[in-house]
């Protein structure tokens, strides 16, 4: 039986922050979802509106906010290259001052916060896979750097938090995550090799298609979360959290058109600036001390997936192409 306890979720309405949502619901506590909808939407929450323990706070995490709660999880930041790379100077405040903000109020509560760090701290690795230990290689001037950079000084005031001011954090390092409620329009591979072949739409594969990537199902990286804040508090992170799998970027275009049964042709473009080669988590801390590694195979997460796109795509085939608008 679990404590009740009063869990914020900052980017509640987004892809992650709204499966996180339903689970903490699922398990007895009382959950505020903060979003701007900025990529988040309340089409993700609907559900989840008329239930007794849910509340929905529009609110940009750059501000102060005040509120009593027991938890938090710093899910707020657009995670997509379309979206941070949008505003790229609010990417960064939603970083830095996002942090600083849930940061003083996990302080003055004594809440226990978890950030949702990110791969892209490693960069464009030259350690293959990456190890929490590995510092990175990352461009600080590049037009990524935003996010990658802004993740990077999250993770230090959360140890500053810590180390000054002895706030009970965790940290998690979160690899390509896929599942039903992605924004259709974000730019990832799964999403959009999906949306391309339900379409009928050329697949476009940018670079050789010989780049990796390794894609953890959603349910999977939500347990991951909810073990790592259920360790005591001499565990904080870094944590890698994804699937050691490893695919062509070619491979997972052909699997989906297998799987969809499109006609849609595979083309190439040009590699975009920055975009990492390799990308492939060491989870053996994970596995070590929260006792979890990814359960659900590729094929079944896709299954998953391009069901939800399909649905949606022929809900909203009268309207012009997107995502609902908040």
């Amino acid at each position: 039986m679990h404590l009740k306890k009063r869990i914020l979720v900052t980017g509640g309405a987004g892809f992650l922050g709204s499966h996180l949502c339903e689970r903490l619901i699922g398990q007895g506590h009382d959950v505020i979802c903060l979003d701007n909808c900025f990529t988040g939407t309340k089409h993700n929450i609907y559900h989840l509106m008329g239930d007794p323990h849910f509340e929905f706070l529009r609110h940009d995490v750059t501000f102060p906010l005040y509120l009593e709660i027991d938890e938090i999880y710093n899910l707020a930041c657009p995670a997509s290259p379309i979206h941070y790379q949008h505003d790229p100077v609010q990417t960064t405040k939603t970083c830095v001052h996002g942090s600083i903000n849930m940061l003083g109020l996990a302080k003055r509560t004594r809440a226990r916060i978890m950030q949702a760090s990110t791969s892209e701290v490693y960069g464009d690795p030259e350690q293959h896979p990456q190890p929490e230990s590995y510092w990175g290689h990352v461009n600080p001037i590049g037009i990524r750097s935003c996010y990658d950079e802004g993740k990077r000084c999250a993770e230090t005031l959360f140890m500053d938090y810590h180390r000054q001011h002895r706030v009970r954090i965790k940290i998690a390092r979160i690899f390509n995550t896929y599942g039903p409620r992605m924004h259709p329009n974000d730019g990832r591979v799964v999403s959009n090799f999906i949306v391309q072949a339900l379409r009928g739409e050329d697949i476009t594969v940018y670079g050789d298609g010989s780049q990796t990537r390794s894609f953890c199902y959603v349910d999977d990286m939500i347990e991951g979360f909810l073990r790592l804040m259920a360790t005591d508090d001499a565990f904080i992170g870094p944590v890698n959290l994804g699937n050691p799998g490893e695919f062509t970027i070619r491979e997972l275009a052909g699997k989906i058109v297998e799987m969809t049964g499109s006609r849609s042709k595979i083309v190439m473009k040009p590699l975009p600036h920055d975009d990492p080669r390799q990308r492939r988590p060491d989870i053996a801390l994970a596995r070590e001390t929260l006792g979890w590694e990814p359960g659900v195979r590729l094929e079944e997460g896709l299954a998953a997936t391009i069901a939800y796109f399909d649905d949606f795509l022929r809900r909203n085939e009268a309207e012009a192409p997107g995502a609902p608008q908040s």
